[in-house]
């Protein structure tokens, strides 16, 4: 069996596999439709479409954020029905810099499935490399195999973000652009600010200007300076939702940085809790 791809892999990657499973989950915040559309028009051959909010997500309560995790059981039920086998291939890839299919990367190791990775450069670098398209849906596949097996990626609940204001054994990364850690502007959450003492680390710092990822040597250089003294098995990424943060995860795992942790809930839950304390600025040094 060859070696799977575990964290990024190129379009002409792709283009070489045998059989992959491909997901496209493109998404807009602003224009939920927006990814399903666009997929409509054209996609990936063979790849399927998953829908941030139908299926990366289970239903909001008001208190669990905006993109709370969907039933891991459920979930792979849903991608067994959808064709999914133990050990395949899988590659997810979106139109926003990996900013939502590092999302479906990180719940697929999260059932505990190695051979996943995001496409670097996504739609537009498989456009670039002359990577074909359809239009029409794929046809309907049998039933895979897919099982859920012990989780490769580790999560972490309020509780324990909480927890962590006090004994401070965790280094908390916000993912999210620098104003709205800030709290200078807040266009989707109620209230603007961040965890006290997260530092900011804006996931598209991971892209270069064309879309791509920096080099697994670039961004191990970035994130020893951030994390300083902090073991990545020490660190806690959130972000609005718990999908950009994901972005920093597969940053970090992408430059041999491993063990990082998820907040799923995110600012989003976090702000739910009027209790729970905010804080507002910048990281000390940012412009």
């Amino acid at each position: 069996m060859p070696t799977p791809y575990t964290t990024l892999i190129s379009a002409p990657e792709l283009a070489r596999l045998s059989a992959p499973f491909i997901v496209d989950c493109s998404h807009d915040l602003a224009q939920p439709d927006a990814g399903r559309q666009a997929y409509a028009q054209a996609h990936i051959p063979g790849a399927i479409f998953l829908h941030l909010d139908d299926d990366l997500s289970a239903p909001k309560t008001g208190r669990n954020g905006r993109h709370p995790l969907p039933d891991p059981d459920a979930f792979a039920a849903l991608l067994g029905r959808l064709g999914l086998h133990q050990h395949q291939q899988v590659v997810a890839y979106d139109r926003s810099g990996g900013s939502f299919a590092v999302r479906l990367w990180w719940m697929l190791r999260w059932l505990g499935h190695d051979a996943v990775a995001v496409l670097d450069g996504g739609w537009a670098g498989w456009a670039a490399a002359g990577g074909a398209r359809e239009i029409a849906p794929p046809s309907v596949r049998a039933p895979g195999d897919f099982i859920r097996s012990p989780a490769r990626v580790g999560a972490v609940s309020a509780d324990k973000v909480l927890d962590n204001l006090r004994n401070a054994q965790h280094l908390v990364l916000d993912a999210r652009a620098p104003e709205r850690y800030a709290g200078e502007v807040e266009p989707i959450d109620p209230v603007g600010g961040h965890i006290p003492g997260a530092k900011n680390r804006f996931f598209q710092t991971n892209l270069q200007p064309d879309g791509t990822f920096k080099s697994r040597e670039q961004l191990r250089e970035e994130y020893t300076a951030l994390l300083e003294d902090w073991d990545p098995r020490d660190v806690i990424h959130h972000c609005g939702s718990g999908v950009t943060g994901c972005h920093n995860v597969l940053a970090m795992m992408h430059a041999g940085m491993d063990g990082s942790l998820l907040y799923p809930g995110s600012w989003s839950e976090w702000c739910a809790d009027p209790q729970r304390p905010v804080a507002t600025g910048r990281t000390p040094g940012e412009t």
